[in-house]
C-alpha cells in the first residue's frame, strides 16, 4: 500500500497483538484500516460508529489527502474538543485513519478516540516498541 502522503513511497506492516497498521518509514504516518479498528475494537458495528462519530472539519484548507485503499479524497476530522483542534484524515467511504507524523502524539496526549481507550494503549505500545529498537 503507497503512503498517501508520499504518494509512491510503499508502507511498511508493524504488528502488535496480532492487530496490524500500515507506516510510512519516509513521513512517519500511520494508517490504521477498519479492518484493524475492527479488530482492536472486536466489533464492526463499534468500528464504523467510531469512524462515522468524528466530525468533519468544513472550515479547513488543508488539501485533501487520498486514500490509500480506495483513492477518493479523504475528509479531514476533528478529534476531542479541546483547542487547538486536533485534526486526521478520515476515509469518506470508512476505510480507515490516517495520522500524520506528530497527530498520534498530540490525540494519545489530549483527546480518546474509543471508550476504552484501546487504540491510544495499542499505538502508545507499538510506537514505545519501536522507539526501544
Amino acid at each position: 500500500m503507497d503512503c498517501p502522503v508520499c504518494k509512491e513511497s510503499a508502507m511498511i506492516t508493524l504488528e502488535l497483538n496480532e492487530v496490524e497498521i500500515d507506516y510510512c518509514t519516509q513521513c512517519e504516518g500511520i494508517w490504521l484500516d477498519a479492518g484493524e479498528l475492527e479488530q482492536l475494537l472486536g466489533d464492526t458495528k463499534k468500528s464504523k460508529d467510531l469512524i462515522n462519530s468524528f466530525k468533519v472539519d468544513s472550515n479547513n484548507t488543508e488539501v485533501a489527502r487520498k486514500c490509500p485503499i480506495c483513492d477518493k479524497k479523504m475528509q479531514k476530522i476533528v478529534l476531542g474538543s479541546n483547542e487547538p483542534k486536533l485534526l486526521i484524515d478520515r476515509c469518506g467511504k470508512g476505510d480507515g485513519l490516517w495520522f500524520d507524523k506528530g497527530e498520534l502524539h498530540d490525540i494519545v496526549e489530549k483527546a480518546q478516540l474509543d471508550e476504552n481507550n484501546k487504540i491510544k494503549t495499542l499505538l502508545t505500545d507499538m510506537f514505545s516498541q519501536k522507539s526501544n529498537d
